[in-house]
C-alpha cells in the first residue's frame, strides 16, 4: 500500500483554509519575524516609562512590567487600572521605535495580494504603529482594516470580550474566519468562536505561555513560506 507523503497530508489538511472569507494577522512578530527584534525595543521602553511612572528603578520596573503582563494581558491594561495613566501617551512613547531592523517584503505582500477573501491586523498595540510596520513592509494596501486596543475599548487579546468586539466591529463571520498568531494562548478564544487557528512558532517563553493543540489547528516556522506553500495548493 502507498502512503502518502507528509507534505500531501499537509496540503489535505490546510486546502480548506482556502475557503474562507476573512484572515486576520496579529501584528508583531507575525507580519515581520521575530529575530527583527523590533519588540524588545518596546519592552524597554515599557520599562523606561514604569522607572519614570513610578520613580523606581529599572529592574523594579521589569518586575512590575511583567506583573501586569500576566495579571491583566497587557502592561497597559495594568497601568491604566492600577495609576489611570493616560493609554495614549503610553502608546505613543513605547512605539516610539527604530524600523530600520524590518524591510520592504514584496514576497510577502504578493502572497497577501492572492490569499482570497477580506485581511485584517487585529493588534494589542495601536492603528499608529500598526500602520508604520505595515507601510515598512510594504504591505499596508492588503488589509481592509486594523483593529487595535482603543477599538476593544483597552480590553486586550487573549480576553474574550476583545475578540467579540473585533467581530463586531467588521461584521464577519468567525467560522469563515482564519486567524495568524505568535502568541499561542491569544488563538484559544478565535477558537472557541469557530476560527481557524495559525501558530507562528516562537522560541520565546511568552509566546509558547498557554499552548494546547486543543485549540492550535496548525503550526508554522515562517509566515511568508508558509503563505506560498498553502497558495501553491491552489495553483
Amino acid at each position: 500500500m502507498n502512503l502518502p507523503l507528509k507534505s500531501e497530508i499537509d496540503k489535505q489538511g490546510q486546502a480548506h483554509l482556502l475557503e474562507k472569507d476573512v484572515w486576520v494577522f496579529d501584528l508583531d512578530n507575525t507580519l515581520y519575524p521575530a529575530d527583527a527584534d523590533l519588540f524588545p525595543q518596546i519592552d524597554v521602553l515599557m520599562g523606561a516609562y514604569i522607572s519614570r511612572l513610578l520613580t523606581v528603578d529599572l529592574v523594579e520596573a521589569k518586575k512590575i512590567q511583567k506583573g501586569f503582563f500576566l495579571s491583566h494581558g497587557t502592561t497597559l491594561k495594568g497601568l491604566m487600572e492600577t495609576y489611570n495613566v493616560d493609554p495614549q501617551h503610553f502608546m505613543s512613547f513605547v512605539h516610539d521605535i527604530d524600523l530600520t531592523p524590518i524591510d520592504e517584503n514584496q514576497e510577502l505582500n504578493g502572497y497577501l495580494e492572492a490569499l482570497p477573501g477580506q485581511k485584517y491586523v487585529f493588534t494589542n498595540g495601536s492603528v499608529d504603529h500598526a500602520s508604520r510596520v505595515l507601510n515598512k513592509l510594504g504591505i499596508e494596501e492588503n488589509f481592509a482594516g486594523v483593529f487595535d486596543i482603543s477599538h476593544s475599548h483597552y480590553i486586550p487579546k487573549p480576553n474574550p470580550k476583545a475578540y467579540d468586539y473585533f467581530i463586531d466591529y467588521f461584521s464577519i463571520d468567525p467560522k469563515k474566519a482564519v486567524m495568524v498568531e505568535d502568541m499561542a494562548r491569544n488563538l484559544a478564544p478565535a477558537h472557541d468562536r469557530g476560527m481557524s487557528t495559525i501558530w507562528l512558532k516562537t522560541d520565546n517563553d511568552w509566546g509558547k505561555m498557554g499552548h494546547s493543540k486543543n485549540f492550535i489547528h496548525h503550526e508554522i516556522d515562517n509566515l511568508t513560506l508558509w503563505l506560498k506553500g498553502l497558495l501553491d495548493i491552489k495553483g
